[in-house]
């Protein structure tokens, strides 16, 4: 029959000391987890001593549970850096006009700018532009457009002849390939006015119709 052999305290502690850190931190788990072993051997029963095996695995544990603890911390620093990496490509944006996810047409006398983003190449696009009652004003046939990312151009006339007056309006797009619908993207064109960094994510201040745009949602900058 095995026998349990009885551990060894001071090359059990004089090893695990080892592999520890010498930092006076309370709050240290490894400094907590050695002060715990250390007290068990010391108070351990002579006819029953410690099992190595169980010794040293608790050690392994302890050691598994620090070097989480440290991939965790470095992780936070990683996630941090990037963060501030964001906020300071967001900052360089400013003055900028981007496309963002929206409706929003504005036209002035020199015109308006949308966008579409299509996720494949279309033989027809079509492109309805509606007033503030949601009456159509301007209904354009564009023709064959590339997958991707693509500018809509409106120079402010309507249907009837007339130039619309200035002002925000909307506009609606459908595409097809093949005459089969194809999923399309409205984009709306607006100026960033300033930054907002925040913990989870840096917000873009496009303005009173746009309002504040995550990051991670400019899909295209001018």
């Amino acid at each position: 029959m095995e026998s349990v052999q009885p551990v060894n305290l001071q090359t059990i502690a004089s090893g695990v000391t080892t592999g520890i850190t010498n930092k006076k931190d309370a709050e240290n788990p490894q400094d907590r987890f050695l002060k715990l072993l250390v007290t068990q051997m010391k108070n351990q029963d002579p006819l029953k001593p410690l099992d190595n095996a169980e010794v040293t695995s608790q050690i392994a544990q302890i050691s598994t549970v620090s070097g989480i603890d440290k991939l965790n911390s470095t992780l936070q620093k990683l996630v941090s850096s990037s963060e501030e990496n964001r906020s300071v490509e967001a900052l360089g944006m400013i003055g900028h006009h981007a496309f963002v996810p929206g409706k929003l047409i504005t036209l002035d006398k020199d015109g308006a700018i949308a966008g579409v983003n299509l996720e494949q190449a279309v033989d027809q696009l079509n492109v309805t532009i509606l007033d503030s009652a949601g009456i159509a004003v301007r209904k354009m046939e564009l023709g064959v457009q590339p997958s991707g990312i693509s500018t809509i151009a409106w120079d402010g006339m309507t249907d009837s002849g007339s130039k619309a007056a200035d002002g925000d309006y909307t506009f609606a797009v459908t595409a097809k390939q093949g005459g089969k619908d194809v999923k399309v993207d409205t984009l709306a064109f607006g100026l960033v006015q300033s930054v907002t960094p925040g913990k989870d994510d840096t917000l873009l201040d496009m303005g009173d119709e746009l309002g504040m745009v995550s990051l991670a949602n400019i899909k295209q900058v001018f």
